[in-house]
């Protein structure tokens, strides 16, 4: 099926930003413009940012200043609906109150796609099936989420995502808890749905290889501001990621892939 959208063409911009919290100033002057089929890593130490500019993006949280818009219309001019059909969002910390199971969850995914008072559908149900399958839970899929490990949660909080069909994911952390098999599967998925679907994703990250892989775009931000934004080669400089983490660093190549990879640097201050 051809995708809504044309990859490439744009579905989110960001323009300078200005937020915090009571007199703390947290974001200052970031902007940021993210396509379809585009795949946005938002890098930094704790405290850079990047939580609370995905928390604006989502219109979670308001800004001090700047505006969001998607698909050229701005954020708060969606109603909860509208918005969640083409935007969805998966937090650091994903707590449910209730012994949901799993297919139970990732079934929620389905709900700003049916009417009131509208059971899900067989149709439905082959969406939230096909996205437990593609993240390895089919196995779980009747288990309480409240017995899962926390990267097996985080995977079922993912398959929502993909159940939910949005045309732009927000991702905070998305390899958190996860072993090294399941961070690459994730990934993997992720830039098949960026291409098959043109589904824009903004991560944020603190694996920079990662970002180096699988991204797009990168920003990397340090104390609220944004100190590079490109391509991960433009971006994750050995002087950027000095100036940014305050340490030395080796940048080099993956000899398998050729993607920048970066390692602590011999003598590197802890």
């Amino acid at each position: 099926m051809k995708p809504a959208m044309a990859i490439h063409d744009s579905v989110i911009k960001v323009r300078n930003l200005v937020a915090g919290y009571g007199s703390l100033t947290v974001l200052s002057g970031v902007s940021i413009e993210v396509r379809a089929g585009e795949l946005l890593a938002i890098v930094g130490p704790n405290g850079a940012g990047k939580s609370t500019l995905l928390r604006i993006m989502s219109g979670a949280f308001k800004p001090w200043s700047g505006t969001v818009e998607l698909f050229g219309r701005s954020i708060a001019a969606y109603g909860k609906r509208e918005l969640a059909r083409n935007l969805a969002t998966v937090a650091q910390e994903n707590s449910v109150a209730f012994g949901f199971t799993v297919l139970e969850i990732v079934l929620m995914g389905r709900a700003p796609h049916l009417g009131p008072f509208h059971l899900e559908s067989a149709r439905d149900l082959e969406i939230a099936y096909d996205a437990l399958d593609r993240f390895g839970l089919l196995r779980l899929s009747s288990r309480s989420i409240q017995e899962l490990s926390g990267g097996e949660r985080k995977r079922v909080f993912l398959a929502r995502v993909l159940a939910q069909e949005p045309k732009i994911a927000l991702l905070d952390e998305p390899s958190a808890f996860l072993d090294l098999r399941h961070t690459a599967e994730i990934f993997t998925r992720t830039r098949e749905l960026c291409a098959s679907r043109a589904m824009a994703v903004v991560a944020t990250l603190h694996d920079l290889n990662a970002a180096s892989e699988y991204a797009d775009a990168v920003l990397l931000l340090k104390d609220g501001r944004a100190v590079a934004y490109g391509s991960p080669e433009q971006v994750l400089t050995a002087d950027n990621v000095r100036e940014v983490y305050e340490t030395e660093v080796y940048v080099g190549r993956n000899p398998a892939t050729g993607a920048i990879a970066i390692l602590p640097a011999p003598g590197a201050r802890p």
